[in-house]
C-alpha cells in the first residue's frame, strides 16, 4: 500500500468551496479500483488547514488516478483557493498483514 498525505492550507474566505470541491473528489476517487481509502480531514484549530489521506493498493494506481478527469478538475479548481502551495508526502504501510510486505 502507498499512502499520501497532501497537506493543504485554504485560503479562509475559500474554505466552503474547497471543502465542497474535495468531498466531490474524495467521492469520485473511492470508486477507483486502485484506491483503498481517501478521506479529506480538518485541522480543529486551524480550519484553513487539511489534510488528504489517500491510500493506493499500488504506486501505479496513484499515477492513474492523477489521470483521472475528477482530480483534475479538482487541481484546477482548488489552485486559486490555495494560501500556499499543497504538500505531499508518501508513505509505506508496515502493517506485516500488508500484501505489500
Amino acid at each position: 500500500m502507498l499512502v499520501v498525505l497532501v497537506h493543504v492550507t485554504v485560503r479562509v474566505e475559500a474554505i466552503e468551496a474547497f471543502k465542497t470541491a474535495t468531498v466531490a473528489n474524495a467521492t469520485a476517487s473511492r470508486k477507483e479500483p486502485g484506491i483503498a481509502r481517501f478521506d479529506l480531514i480538518q485541522q480543529t484549530d486551524s480550519p484553513e488547514k487539511f489534510v488528504l489521506v489517500e491510500v493506493y493498493r499500488t504506486s501505479e494506481a496513484a499515477v492513474a488516478h492523477k489521470e483521472t478527469e475528477h482530480y483534475q478538475r479538482w487541481r484546477d479548481t482548488v489552485a486559486p483557493m490555495m494560501a500556499e502551495p499543497r504538500v505531499g508526502l508518501k508513505y509505506r504501510s508496515v502493517d506485516p498483514g500488508d500484501e505489500a510486505w
